[in-house]
């Protein structure tokens, strides 16, 4: 976290940022001068200070995960490529699915898509938007556009479009809560403006700032404003790997096991209305997600 401290020298007072986080075990702390007065517009400066400091830790680490990445997509045949891009569609899908509570196991899941074997005993529509999510995905993939609220909005649709159908892209003009979460998506009234506003500020940073930051950014900013009845961490996540993809980086699935961490993260950074507490949280789990490329 980044504070603001005063420190007087002759009488006269300095400002500093300063943040102190752990590496390898150990604490380390960083700090700037900012001036001989409190500074105005401290919530930007902390943010460019912040992001110093992430060039710094993370940003070199993401080149070499790209390179190598790219290297080993250059040289897997494209049978093999077809077959893990598979393999991580699968995976994919029932991770995200679970963590919004699909009741499929991930055997299931896999019979399901790679063999077309539904499950016995289990809810028809936990089936259906798993084979939905997955025609999403690929879809995702092919997309060439650019975000935008149509392309999110076509999205939706088509993952709940057979269970939902009420609720497939349409974004809410009504309340809702996030079970078990201290944080309150915007009401019904701001929702509109607010997505509106993502899709600008995608359009203004999405060629200034890193593939991997602006892939976590988006998702905590689109899960903040929630504008689905049902569906947001899905189509958030699907957000998240469009940026990563489309950018020549290797796609991040959140495993349903770390789903305490994620939601944590996510709820912290809307809390405190700090996205940089969720943005951390996702550098370090696409650094461990990605560490055979390191």
């Amino acid at each position: 976290m980044v504070t603001l401290k005063k420190r007087l020298s002759g009488g006269k007072p300095s400002y500093y940022l300063s943040h102190t986080y752990r590496e390898g075990g150990r604490v380390k702390y960083k700090e700037a001068y900012v001036g001989g007065k409190p500074p105005t517009h401290l919530d930007d400066i902390k943010s460019e200070f912040l992001h110093g400091l992430y060039k710094d830790k993370w940003f070199g680490k993401f080149e070499a995960i790209k390179k190598a990445y790219a290297k080993e997509q250059k040289e897997t045949p494209e049978a093999v490529r077809e077959k893990n891009l598979e393999a991580f569609a699968i995976r994919f899908t029932y991770n995200t699915n679970r963590i919004e509570g699909s009741r499929l196991t991930f055997t299931e899941t896999s019979a399901l898509l790679a063999e077309g074997i539904s499950p016995n005993n289990k809810p028809i529509w936990d089936v259906k938007e798993a084979e939905a999510h997955k025609r999403i995905f690929y879809r995702m993939l092919e997309y060439s556009g650019d975000l935008s609220i149509g392309i999110i909005l076509a999205w939706h649709k088509g993952l709940l479009g057979e269970t939902k159908p009420d609720l497939a892209g349409v974004i809410r003009n009504y309340g809702v809560y996030i079970t078990n979460s201290r944080f309150r998506p915007p009401s019904a009234i701001d929702v509109q403006t607010y997505i509106l506003e993502f899709f600008r500020w995608y359009s203004r940073e999405e060629s200034k700032i890193n593939p991997v930051e602006l892939a976590a950014l988006a998702h905590v900013k689109f899960e903040t404003i929630h504008p689905f009845g049902d569906g947001n961490g899905r189509i958030g996540r699907l957000i998240m790997n469009f940026i990563l993809h489309r950018n020549g980086y290797p796609m991040i699935d959140i495993k349903f096991r770390d789903r305490k961490g994620y939601y944590r993260a996510l709820e912290r950074s809307q809390v405190r209305k700090n996205d940089f507490i969720f943005v951390q949280w996702f550098f370090r789990r696409y650094i461990k997600e990605n560490e055979r490329y390191l």
